[in-house]
């Protein structure tokens, strides 16, 4: 007679123990299959698509520096691409774990159409400085007059433009307007002309006068001999006759000969004792 097996408590604990942990592998098996290989996957698109992007920008600015770009181009350009690489980098590691890229894609287009209506003005300083930076209508160093504001540019960024007046105030101008308005460059010709006036009255002796303001700007090692100084009458006014002294210097010298010109002027016509009128009063009284 056969005997049916004896069911204990410790049988049942290791069949169904058994059965758990066969579940288990399996299910731990089809997770790592399912979601592991495209998470490994996508690491390590990650970590090549980072590395070619760092050899190609390294690549790219060696090409650049050979090329003797602009150090503001230089920047520029490698920052744009360097973004635009990471972004399509992370676009497709999203892609490869299975995410809709299309959708993703939709929602990034609307929110820089949103941060762009936002940003109007930083868009344009943005368009401008591009501009700025391409053309080069003037550099770092350049004496230039644009916006009210005259004096050397420090720096050239891509939304604003750095300059430093004679009063040695920094100014900083928005890259819109600056790129958009009149800009006037003073070094572009390598020299440029100090203009200052003086009147003299019309009982001197104005040829006197005029050699004495010549010889003064030609003794001043700043002021170029070619183009050569000057000095001639400017206009025959109500009360004086006014001479322009025309000197030529270099732009980095401009604020020194233009004070110097104007001291040295008063100076040298008081030592030649030829007068400089000034306005006078007359007051008129009726007898009662």
């Amino acid at each position: 007679m056969l005997q049916e097996p004896v069911v204990t408590a410790e049988n049942v604990d290791v069949n169904v123990m058994s059965q758990d942990t066969v579940w288990t592998t399996e299910k731990v098996l089809d997770l790592t299959l399912e979601y592991g290989l495209p998470i490994l996957k996508a690491i390590i698109i990650f970590i090549i698509g980072s590395f070619i992007i760092k050899w190609a920008i390294k690549q790219l600015d060696k090409v650049m520096l050979a090329k003797q770009w602009d150090l503001s181009i230089q920047k520029f350009i490698l920052s744009l691409l360097s973004w635009a690489l990471k972004i399509f980098l992370v676009v497709s590691v999203i892609s490869t774990l299975g995410v809709d890229t299309a959708s993703l894609l939709g929602i990034f287009a609307g929110a820089a159409l949103a941060i762009g209506l936002a940003l109007q003005g930083s868009l344009a300083n943005f368009a401008g400085g591009f501009l700025i930076i391409m053309l080069k209508p003037f550099k770092i160093g350049d004496l230039i007059e644009a916006q009210g504001e005259i004096g050397h540019v420090k720096e050239i960024e891509i939304i604003n433009t750095t300059i430093l007046t004679p009063r040695n105030k920094t100014v900083i101008i928005p890259n819109g307007p600056l790129a958009n308005g009149n800009v006037t460059n003073y070094t572009t010709q390598g020299n440029i002309r100090v203009d200052t006036t003086v009147g003299i009255g019309y009982n001197e002796n104005m040829k006197q006068a005029k050699d004495a303001l010549l010889a003064m700007l030609q003794s001043n090692p700043m002021v170029l001999e070619d183009p050569a100084p000057s000095v001639n009458v400017e206009e025959l006014a109500e009360s004086s006759v006014n001479l322009a002294v025309r000197p030529y210097c270099k732009p980095e010298h401009y604020w020194d000969v233009f004070f110097w010109t104007v001291e040295n002027t008063k100076l040298v016509l008081d030592k030649e004792n030829i007068e400089i009128p000034y306005p006078h009063a007359v007051e008129i009284q009726k007898e009662a």
